[in-house]
């Protein structure tokens, strides 16, 4: 079990203990009203399944069956993701082995960056995956929802592979990297943050089918797929593809921009999940979740602004640190107008235009330099 309040293996001094959110700890949920598992007994001559019978979240048909398909929108991410199937070991890391190991080849403030945020992002994909498969899995009660999650905990092992790799043809200390969650206290911090949210809906007693126990799921979902995976990583993102437009780092940044995008569809997906349980459970958002859910955002962004401060102590890549105030609170206005929520800092606007085009991975490449960005798999691709 992860103790965070380990002594840190490091010099490195202390910040001021971020106040970390635990999620109410309430069993109220009755077994009569909980949702189906998929482990039910299979009855004999039971009726077919309809469309009408499915439901995200306490829903009683059988989950084994994934037609009739209710949630096209989930079954289709699942197959865009299959058709961006990319693997670590197929970028090259030669030029960036060469950059490392020249002692001109980065300043030292770009090498603090780059570990820094290989020790966050190696350890983050890890709770989130997680959190898909001993929590969000089981009481998520739709097949065509649930098949997308299983594509998405295997892509949060190849966004960990991913950064083993970058770590290991960097020859870097991988104790110390993959250690940082525990000895550097902005990476901790968030850690921390996400945490009690994985451990409130994995307790084995927890169930859905009260207001109270369905509030805490969506807030899990709102932690996760909004905050972690829609704010946590934006900073690192921003940092590393800047290597990349300076010619520098350009495997790493490659190998971002292609777990960017993984990401983006992992926090578009779980968006449409909280919506669709809003839809279904209308009672569930009232002002005082819907202020909780700002609070958490609220948090979020002081922490992941802390981050950048902290990785980013001077200028570097044409970057600053205040830059980051500003993108993050406009980060923070994104992810609450796309939950429904107003926005926290009004006016906010985005220093980092290119990022946008960044996400937008439909482009050509030279494929005897690289590999296309906007990679299919042999099945998906047309040959016309």
């Amino acid at each position: 079990m992860l103790t965070w309040d380990d002594t840190p293996a490091t010099n490195t001094p202390a910040a001021p203990a971020a106040k970390m959110p635990v999620p109410p700890m309430t069993h109220a949920a009755s077994p009569v009203v909980a949702g189906a598992t998929g482990l039910e007994d299979v009855q004999m001559g039971a009726s077919r399944i309809r469309v009408d019978d499915k439901k995200i979240i306490n829903c009683h048909a059988d989950l084994n069956q994934l037609v009739p398909f209710k949630y096209k929108w989930a079954w289709e991410k699942y197959l865009d993701a299959c058709n961006n199937h990319w693997m670590p070991q197929e970028i090259n890391m030669s030029a960036d082995i060469a950059m490392w190991q020249d002692p001109q080849g980065l300043t030292e403030d770009e090498r603090t960056i780059i570990k820094r945020s290989l020790g966050f992002f190696s350890t983050a994909d890890s709770l989130v995956a997680n959190n898909l498969v001993l929590a969000v899995y089981r009481l998520i009660t739709n097949p065509e929802c649930r098949q997308y999650i299983l594509r998405q905990a295997f892509e949060e092992a190849i966004h960990t592979h991913a950064y083993q790799y970058c770590i290991e043809s960097l020859g870097l200390d991988e104790a110390e990297v993959f250690n940082m969650y525990r000895e550097i206290p902005s990476i901790h911090d968030k850690a921390a943050w996400a945490l009690p949210y994985t451990q409130s809906l994995g307790d084995p007693a927890f169930q859905t089918g009260t207001p109270e126990a369905d509030q805490r799921l969506l807030r899990d979902m709102i932690a996760f797929y909004v905050v972690f995976e829609g704010i946590f990583f934006y900073v690192g993102f921003v940092q590393l593809l800047s290597f990349g437009r300076r010619n520098k780092m350009v495997g790493v940044s490659e190998q971002i921009q292609y777990i960017m995008r993984d990401e983006a569809m992992h926090m578009n997906f779980g968006i449409d999940v909280i919506n669709q349980i809003k839809i279904e459970n209308p009672h569930l958002w009232t002002p005082a979740f819907q202020e909780e859910a700002l609070k958490m955002i609220r948090e979020a962004t002081d922490l992941e602004i802390r981050y950048a401060h902290d990785t980013m102590p001077r200028g570097v890549l044409g970057l600053n640190a205040s830059m980051f105030n500003e993108y993050m609170k406009f980060i923070a206005n994104r992810r609450c107008a796309q939950i429904g929520l107003k926005p926290l800092y009004p006016g906010a606007e985005n220093p980092f235009p290119w990022m946008s085009e960044v996400l937008d991975l439909k482009k050509e490449k030279n494929f005897f330099e690289t590999r296309v960005t906007e990679y299919q798999t042999g099945g998906a691709l047309s040959w016309d």
